[in-house]
């Protein structure tokens, strides 16, 4: 028979520590099975993210395009499939060209802060050739949407949306999202004609 000071403290050393992980695989001495715990983490961050996903932008999906910008306006059926595609098409080609060319990311979420100048002024002949290569396409997309109508704002929101990925665009107006769909078509286009030219005549340019 316990006393009550005995039973006081087997109360309170039941309390140390974590408590006991509810559904957790264990061998039969009890121990817990390797893996159970990083299954389980991961479980929970998903669940943490998923959770701020909702609140923050009102979705409620695991899909990868829930985490930018562009692919939020897809998943809200603001724009088509190909769209996006040619959207992130150009995002890779820009964050390519400032990766290359060690310009600094315009974004100051997305560029390393301690990498603030370019590379040495002796480079490789091969990193010279793609830093031109990587220029040129640069230049190249630029003037294609400089040249649909009203170029300059088609380019400004394109940019904004695809490469800084400014949230706040999510909720453009109708006649911005007008310069957007009339940037990704045109870079639709060209990459419609680059993967022609390459022998994919898979792809529908209607």
């Amino acid at each position: 028979m316990m006393t009550k000071a005995q039973k006081l403290r087997a109360k309170r050393k039941a309390q140390l520590g974590r408590p006991r992980k509810a559904n957790a695989e264990r061998f039969a001495c009890g121990k817990i099975k390797p893996g159970w715990s990083k299954q389980e983490s991961e479980k929970e961050a998903m669940a943490v993210a998923l959770a701020a996903r909702k609140r923050m932008h009102g979705l409620e999906t695991r899909s990868a395009f829930a985490g930018y910008t562009l692919g939020r306006l897809f998943l809200d059926g603001r724009i088509t499939e190909q769209q996006r595609e040619a959207g992130d098409d150009y995002a890779a080609a820009m964050v390519r060209y400032y990766h290359i060319t060690g310009i600094p990311f315009p974004s100051v979420r997305a560029q390393d802060i301690g990498r603030v100048q370019g590379h040495p002024g002796e480079q490789k002949e091969e990193r010279a050739r793609m830093a031109a290569k990587s220029a040129e396409r640069m230049m190249r997309l630029e003037g294609l949407l400089l040249g649909c109508e009203e170029g300059r704002q088609v380019k400004t929101t394109v940019f904004n949306v695809c490469v800084m990925d400014y949230e706040g665009l999510r909720m453009m107006p109708e006649a911005q999202l007008l310069w957007l769909k009339r940037g990704l078509n045109a870079l639709l286009f060209d990459k419609g004609l680059r993967e022609y030219a390459k022998g994919d005549h898979r792809f529908d340019l209607r």
